[in-house]
């Protein structure tokens, strides 16, 4: 009697039709044509997705948009702490305003994304960051800034991000093949963190030279830049038949991530790293108070975040066909977690600075798997909701802070680190303990090409 292949972690009864004998060329082909359940095709080179012409011009494109949101916490953050004289629980409560509207939107953005033209939705998102980004350059610039002016411009740039997010991440697929995919995750990572490298840098200098209005403005440029390059691409996108049902859109998101346990660990993983682990994204100016540093040290602690992520990110796409991807990620994410205790402990800006570069390493290392698995078996139909609900990782760093200020204004900054990594370094250890499936994901692509 002929075997049959065992079910692949993500596959549903549907698409799990593959005997164990088919041909290698059939198996690849399965993947391409389910987008999940089945080993991908041969992963292309680190730079593939660039030589597609139109995700080339979308990522050049990006860059300046990315910047400009680099540049606008830069900015938020030091204006806040040194001009307005925040404490650091109203420093926290920047972080949640910009953080809930984003996840309470991002779910709702994520069925957007499967409902209307990617796009138009990141071309008006665009044009609305910027119009928000011009509005606080003036009242920066005639001195009528105020604390709640601050807060309510970050509230509605979440509203914002929570509509972009998914679309942004449901977008780029369409843009190039299957097998471009895990290079296009960390070359979007390359252009985050390229930018978290040369904006906070650039930006540092600026405030101290002419203050925070000079990086409002520039932000400002940095999103009216990507408008023509959106309105010009000319995609054509997969588009499932509509539901006449937002909610049960959003319910059927929900269910299609319960279902596959695999889906569930990474987003439920990712989201308490960032809420307790990486806290320190919110709360890095008063990293830069406790060693006596200006805005200058300020944005060298957010560079040093970028290089680590570059470098990070460079590892990884070393790592591509690494077999072991789980016990990979899982190895960055607890490594991640004791640096960031290491870092919290720091008595000397310049071991801080080295603590922080090596964390970001490894925490590039544990967010590009993570995302990659996702981006590689999630099937397009469903691409903007899971992408959606997963997206919301990025504003659980910054929600993260409203916990870490509070502990930080009835402690200090260091307390609120460290407790909050220690914690998160418990859980990942645990992880690895009890969930097999997770512990065991194996780099299908590279059995496949071997």
């Amino acid at each position: 009697m002929q075997r049959r292949a065992p079910r692949a972690p993500l596959a549903s009864p549907e698409l799990d039709t593959a005997p164990a004998e088919a041909p290698r060329a059939t198996l690849v082909a399965a993947a391409a044509r389910d987008g999940v359940g089945a080993p991908p095709e041969r992963p292309a080179g680190a730079l593939g997705a660039l030589t597609v012409p139109r995700y080339r011009r979308y990522w050049l494109g990006s860059l300046a948009s990315v910047a400009a949101i680099q540049l606008a916490a830069l900015g938020e953050g030091w204006l806040i702490v040194d001009e307005l004289g925040g404490s650091p629980r109203v420093l926290g409560t920047l972080g949640a305003a910009t953080a809930v509207p984003t996840i309470l939107v991002n779910l709702f953005g994520g069925v957007l994304a499967d409902r209307v033209n990617r796009r138009v939705v990141m071309a008006g998102t665009s044009l609305c960051s910027a119009a928000l980004l011009l509005t606080l350059t003036i009242l920066d610039v005639t001195n009528t800034v105020q604390i709640w002016h601050v807060i309510a411009v970050a509230a509605l740039m979440g509203v914002i991000f929570g509509i972009d997010n998914p679309a942004r991440n449901a977008f780029f697929p369409d843009l190039i093949e299957r097998r471009f995919i895990q290079s296009a995750v960390a070359l979007n990572a390359i252009m985050w963190q390229a930018t978290r490298i040369v904006a906070p840098m650039i930006g540092g200098v600026l405030v101290s030279l002419a203050g925070t209005a000079v990086v409002f403005a520039l932000g400002t440029v940095g999103f009216a830049l990507m408008l023509p390059v959106l309105l010009t691409l000319r995609v054509a996108e997969t588009r499932p038949e509509r539901s006449r049902d937002v909610l049960a859109d959003l319910a059927g998101g929900v269910r299609f991530i319960a279902a596959h346990r695999l889906f569930a660990l990474l987003i439920l993983l990712s989201y308490s790293h960032m809420f307790f682990g990486l806290q320190y994204f919110q709360l890095m100016p008063l990293v830069a108070k406790t060693f006596d540093r200006g805005p200058g040290g300020f944005g060298t602690l957010l560079t040093m975040i970028g290089v680590g992520a570059v470098t990070g990110t460079a590892i990884t796409l070393r790592l591509q066909r690494f077999r072991h991807q789980g016990r990979l990620l899982l190895s960055a994410l607890f490594a991640t977690e004791l640096l960031i205790c290491a870092f919290a402990l720091a008595p000397r800006y310049e071991l801080a600075l080295g603590l922080l570069l090596v964390a970001s390493i490894c925490n590039a290392i544990f967010l590009i798997v993570s995302m990659t698995t996702l981006q590689l078996r999630v099937p397009d139909a469903m691409r903007g909701r899971v992408m959606g609900i997963h997206g919301i990782t990025f504003s659980m760093a910054m929600l993260g802070g409203l916990l870490g200020g509070e502990i930080a204004e009835l402690s200090n900054v260091r307390v609120a680190l460290f407790s909050g990594a220690a914690l998160m370094a418990v859980v990942v250890a645990a992880v690895a303990l009890t969930q097999r499936e997770l512990r065991e994901l194996r780099n299908d692509a590279a059995a496949v090409a071997a």
